[in-house]
């Protein structure tokens, strides 16, 4: 068996509509020799066989307890063979050797280099992301309150390292590749922030511990994360809020309490507004927007881990 250069590892939530055409993008585009690991989390049997029939060469890991994206992706990082392992989201799609280039980027960084991310495009070719600048605790406060926006390109400004290579601080989970030793070496991703904010975790223990994180805009891939919503939102924001503030607070109690406060309140005026929202109209999606918000304000001062907290509210 080829030992692969390459570790491409994939978390699905029997979303076949997703991964089929991500899996078809990376057998038409990929150049570099390579193995796919999907973990199939709570697949349902007749997707699952599909699945293994019509791509028989990927491998595909069952995954049938609850578990996060992190500990979904570890499960296959842990088999990863490859000298690199590249992150991807299923709901991705690739048109074009996003995988080769971003391996030959490596021959030209600096030898600190650990990650290189491509560009994100939106579904419909608009910028979704560029790197990402450093994200420090009051950006996140403030955005809760809509007085921060993320900028979506850390590269304005910027000379290039070479080509259209920059170095960037932060990487987003949906798309990169990073050396597998050293993402052995900081202990895969932390399991402990279940959905959010893992990447922001991943990359800054990466830049403390030295090493550079780099994004090539002139590489780029289609994530459709606004097209794949779920209505597992009571259960997946609430987790990622907590799991956000427990980072941020970088483990001080009295900090905790400082950030979680005017979030808390963020939350609540997010919750009451859509308390009246679902008097006035009570649909689908108003009641399933009330549950999140009121699912948030209930457990940001708890004692509960993001997992335990999803586990509450999630519902097969």
């Amino acid at each position: 068996m080829e030992t692969p250069l390459v570790s491409i590892v994939i978390v699905c939530m029997n979303r076949m509509d997703n991964l089929v055409p991500c899996l078809e993008g990376i057998r038409a585009h990929t150049s570099v020799p390579y193995e796919t690991l999907v973990v199939a989390y709570r697949f349902s049997p007749e997707n699952l066989a599909k699945a293994k029939a019509d791509f028989p060469w990927v491998t595909f890991l069952e995954s049938n307890e609850v578990r996060g994206f992190s500990e979904n992706n570890n499960l296959a990082l842990w088999q990863a063979r490859g000298q690199f392992c590249f992150v991807l989201n299923d709901d991705t799609e690739l048109h074009e050797d996003v995988i080769g280039a971003l391996v030959r980027d490596f021959e030209r960084l600096p030898a600190d280099a650990a990650i290189v991310s491509p560009l994100l495009l939106n579904a419909d070719g608009s910028l979704q992301l560029c790197g990402r600048p450093p994200y420090p605790a009051r950006y996140y406060v403030l955005q809760q309150w809509h007085l921060h926006k993320e900028p979506i390109d850390d590269t304005v400004g910027k000379t290039p390292l070479f080509g259209e290579v920059f170095r960037t601080s932060n990487i987003t989970g949906a798309a990169f590749l990073i050396r597998t030793d050293i993402f052995r070496e900081l202990g895969w991703f932390d399991e402990t922030y279940f959905f959010t904010p893992e990447d922001i975790a991943l990359s800054t223990l990466a830049r403390k511990k030295g090493y550079g994180v780099y994004v090539d805009r002139a590489v780029s891939l289609t994530h459709k994360w606004r097209t794949t919503a779920t209505r597992m939102s009571p259960a997946i924001r609430p987790a990622a809020v907590r799991g956000s503030l427990i980072f941020f607070s970088g483990g001080s109690r009295l900090k905790y309490v400082l950030l979680a406060l005017p979030v808390w309140l963020a939350e609540f005026s997010k919750r009451s507004k859509a308390a009246l929202k679902l008097r006035r109209d009570p649909s689908e999606a108003n009641r399933i927007a009330w549950e999140t918000f009121r699912n948030i304000t209930r457990n940001i001062f708890s004692c509960r881990t993001p997992k335990e907290i999803f586990t509450r509210y999630f519902h097969a």
